[in-house]
C-alpha cells in the first residue's frame, strides 16, 4: 500500500508520456518553457496545500505514502503531483494541437 500514491502518479505519466515520441509534441525538448509553465502553478498549489494541511482541512493517509516528508511536512508524492499532473496536461494539450495541425 505504501506505493499507492506514487503508483497513481506513475500511471498518469505512463499514459501521457508516449505522446512525446509518437506524436512528436516537443514538450520535453523545451525544458525551460515547460518549467516556466509548471513552476508558478506548482508553487501556488504547494503553498495552498501547506495551508490546508496545517489548518487541518486536508490530510494524507500515511499507509499509502513512502514516508518521505518535505520541508513543511508535505509528502514527496504531493509535490510530485503538482509536477506530474500539469506535465500530463501539457502533453495532452500539445498532442491535440499536433493532431489538429495534420
Amino acid at each position: 500500500m505504501r506505493l499507492t500514491y506514487l503508483a497513481v502518479l506513475a500511471g498518469c505519466l505512463i499514459c501521457a508520456i508516449w505522446l512525446e515520441p509518437v506524436l512528436h509534441v516537443g514538450v520535453l525538448r523545451q525544458v525551460r518553457r515547460l518549467a516556466l509553465t509548471i513552476a508558478p502553478v506548482a508553487a501556488l498549489f504547494l503553498i495552498w496545500d501547506l495551508a490546508a494541511v496545517h489548518s487541518g482541512w486536508w490530510s494524507f493517509d500515511p499507509a499509502q505514502l513512502l514516508g518521505v516528508r518535505l520541508p513543511g511536512g508535505l509528502p514527496l508524492e504531493e509535490a510530485l503531483f503538482f509536477v506530474v499532473v500539469p506535465l500530463c496536461a501539457v502533453l495532452g494539450f500539445e498532442a491535440v494541437r499536433q493532431v489538429l495541425k495534420r
